[in-house]
C-alpha cells in the first residue's frame, strides 16, 4: 500500500516514522509547502518527497493530513475529491461548521478517521473495563508553554483529548456545563446525571501532566496517560488508633497495562480499516461533536 503524509511538522514527522515501521506499506511519500522540512523528514526516514500535493495524491492509496488546523478543511476537501482514504489530525477542522460541511462531502466507501490519539492509549480501555458507577471524575492535561502552537486556544489544543474520551468512552448522555478560563488556561465542569466531571487544561504549567482521577463507592482509580499506569485504591480494611492518631490500612493495586505507542496503534488501525473497508473507530461525526463541545466551552469562557 502506498501512503502519503501531508505536512512535515512535529506530528507529520511522527506519522512518517510510524508508517515506515508498519508492515504492508510499500512506500511513504511526504509533501510540505516548506520543501526543506519535507526533504529533512524524507532523508531521516528514507521516504519519497512529492513536488506538490497533487503529485502525492496521484500516487497514494491513503493519506495522513498533518497540516496546521486552519488548512484542514481545504486540504481534506481536495483529498476527498480525489477519492482517497484519509486520517485527519485533531481537531477535524477549525470550526464545527466546517467539520459538518466536510462530512457532507464524504463519499460512500471512503475511510475517513480523525486522530484523537488518546483514544488509543491502553489505559482508556482498561479504565472503561474497571469503571462501574463513577461518583466523580477529574482529568488534567497541563503543558509548559510551547512556541509551536499557533491559532488555537488551550481548549481545542489540549482539552479536546479529554473531551473525546469523556463523550465517547465514558458517557453518551445529556450534560450541564460550567466553565471559566482564557486562551491558555481553562476549566470545565460537566454534570452527567449525578456524576460531576471536571476537566482542566493549561499551557502555563511548569510540569507536564496527563492524569485521570475517578472516585467510586468502593475504590478510587488513578491513571497516568504518559506512563500508561493505573492504580486502584481500595477502601481501608481496618482502622486503628495509635498515639491519638487514626491509622488506616489501604489496599493499592497496580493494574497490568500492556504499554504501547498510541500513534502506532492508531495508524495500524487506520491502515487495517482501509484494507477491510471498516469504519475507523473515531469517526468524523464524533470529531465534529468534540469540536462543538470545545466551541461551547470557549463561548461560555469567552476564550
Amino acid at each position: 500500500m502506498e501512503v502519503g503524509v501531508l505536512g512535515a511538522g512535529n506530528m507529520g514527522k511522527n506519522h512518517i516514522r510510524v508508517y515506515t515501521e508498519l508492515k504492508g506499506i510499500s512506500n511513504v511519500t511526504v509533501f510540505d509547502l516548506d520543501t526543506q522540512a519535507a526533504e529533512r523528514a524524507a532523508q531521516t526516514n528514507d521516504v519519497s518527497v512529492a513536488g506538490s500535493m497533487n503529485e502525492l495524491l496521484n500516487t497514494v492509496d491513503a493519506v495522513s493530513i498533518c497540516v496546521p488546523t486552519q488548512y484542514h478543511f481545504p486540504v481534506a476537501y481536495e483529498v476527498l475529491q480525489k477519492g482517497i482514504h484519509m486520517l485527519i489530525e485533531k481537531p477535524i477542522c477549525l470550526t464545527a461548521g466546517d467539520a459538518h460541511e466536510l462530512i457532507r462531502s464524504i463519499s460512500d466507501g471512503l475511510v475517513v478517521g480523525v486522530g484523537h490519539i488518546e483514544r488509543f492509549n491502553p489505559i482508556v480501555n482498561e479504565i472503561k473495563r474497571i469503571l462501574k458507577n463513577p461518583l466523580y471524575i477529574e482529568m488534567k492535561r497541563h503543558n509548559p508553554a510551547s512556541a509551536r502552537i499557533e491559532g488555537s486556544s488551550v481548549v481545542e489544543d489540549l482539552m479536546i483529548h479529554d473531551i473525546d474520551i469523556v463523550f465517547n468512552a465514558f458517557f453518551q448522555s445529556d450534560y450541564e456545563l460550567k466553565c471559566s478560563g482564557n486562551g491558555d488556561i481553562c476549566s470545565a465542569l460537566f454534570q452527567f446525571g449525578a456524576t460531576p466531571v471536571y476537566l482542566s487544561a493549561s499551557r502555563k504549567s511548569s510540569k507536564k501532566v496527563r492524569m485521570i482521577y475517578i472516585e467510586e463507592e468502593e475504590c478510587t482509580i488513578e491513571g497516568d496517560f504518559m506512563n500508561q499506569e493505573i492504580f486502584i485504591h481500595r477502601k481501608p480494611g481496618q482502622y486503628s488508633l495509635e498515639n491519638d492518631r487514626y491509622i488506616q490500612e489501604n489496599i493499592i493495586e497496580k493494574v497490568l497495562v500492556n504499554k504501547t505507542e498510541p500513534l502506532k496503534v492508531e495508524l495500524k488501525t487506520f491502515i487495517d480499516c482501509v484494507k477491510s473497508g471498516e469504519q475507523f473507530p473515531i469517526t468524523p461525526e464524533q470529531a465534529a461533536t468534540n469540536l462543538q463541545v470545545c466551541e461551547e466551552i470557549k463561548e461560555k469562557c469567552t476564550v
